[in-house]
């Protein structure tokens, strides 16, 4: 059986094509033409060219496949162009889901977020929360709370779809790096002068995709399973990684309304330059309040196992060290919810 992984020249794509190649599966990814294809260049893959966001293209891409794990995402907590965001998240799955249902794929595992159920409500959230679409903070967020009932509404009509839900993944492979991964490598060049409080679940990245090859084997139809391991503060993370690294944590707490300030004069100031900011106005804003949440259910249901966050950081700084990432001097920044 052929297993279809999208997303796979990303951080947790590649460690779930990875995955699945060590089992000996075959294994086809879908990638963009102009995509970096590091986090491929030592796997036995078939890579595929193509676009979720060209439904005529996907037809072809899914002849002899069994399975799809659709773990691509455009994570981005800031973008030029907002639209970009929800045709890759909302439109490039649903199209995904149309060419999969004709296909007749015997699972469809839709790789979703927990921020899709990490709202403030008081109460520790979990995968049995409802939230809204107007509790999400941002383009990143209400993109994905879309392409999730996308995908929930397709299980409603008989689709063999399992929802993943990883939280906050680190570790190894992070070529990109994501807004999580920006965070420990700032912090590892020494630009970490502050941070603002807030707090998250974190989990290893090789556990994450583990997770998922458990929710294609046990996980049931039409469920959301949640895959992290510890919550943690954001002052808890960095003085992790002052730990490891044997460099001091950031002691100054930022209050979050000087943060939200220091973003909007640095978006200003980006948009004279022509460049992305530093600090994003929709980082601070999901930094307000913590995401921490109970991911029990799969322990229970799947066996999902994850490590300590601890060892995935370790994990994550030698690879950044090994790989060039250390050393670069760039600004100053503000640790905030760029790791949400």
């Amino acid at each position: 059986m052929t297993s279809l992984v999208t997303g796979a020249t990303g951080f947790l794509g590649s460690h779930v094509a990875r995955q699945l190649a060590a089992r000996g599966e075959h294994v086809r990814v879908l990638a963009r033409p102009s995509s970096d294809r590091r986090a491929l260049a030592d796997l036995p893959v078939e890579i595929v060219e193509g676009d979720l966001r060209d439904a005529a293209s996907l037809e072809q891409v899914m002849g002899g496949v069994g399975r799809v794990f659709h773990v691509a995402a455009d994570y981005r907590l800031w973008a030029p162009d907002t639209r970009e965001i929800y045709e890759s998240n909302v439109t490039g799955t649903r199209n995904l889901l149309a060419a999969a249902r004709k296909a007749r794929v015997e699972r469809f595992i839709y790789t979703s977020t927990v921020a899709t159920v990490a709202v403030d409500r008081g109460e520790l959230p979990s995968e049995a929360t409802e939230s809204t679409v107007d509790e999400m903070v941002g383009h990143y967020k209400r993109s994905k709370w879309m392409a999730e009932q996308e995908a929930r509404r397709a299980a409603d009509e008989g689709m063999p779809v399992v929802i993943a839900m990883p939280t906050t993944p680190v570790g190894p492979g992070d070529w990109k790096p994501t807004p999580t991964g920006k965070v420990v490598v700032d912090f590892l060049n020494g630009r970490m002068q502050g941070y603002v409080e807030t707090g998250l679940n974190f989990v290893g990245v090789e556990d994450a995709a583990a997770g998922h090859l458990l929710a294609a084997e046990k996980g049931k139809v039409g469920e959301r399973y949640l895959l992290g391991a510890e919550n943690l503060t954001l002052k808890q993370l960095l003085d992790e990684l002052a730990r490891i690294a044997g460099r001091p944590a950031p002691r100054l707490k930022v209050p979050h309304a000087i943060a939200l300030i220091a973003a909007y004069a640095d978006a200003a100031f980006s948009r004279l330059r022509g460049r992305a900011p530093q600090i994003t106005i929709e980082g601070v804003k999901i930094a307000r309040h913590m995401m921490f949440v109970d991911c029990s259910k799969a322990q229970r249901e799947l066996g999902f196992a994850p490590g300590p966050v601890a060892a995935a950081l370790e994990r994550a700084v030698r690879w950044y060290e090994a790989n060039g990432y250390v050393g670069t001097r760039r600004p100053m920044q503000v640790a905030a919810a760029r790791a949400a």
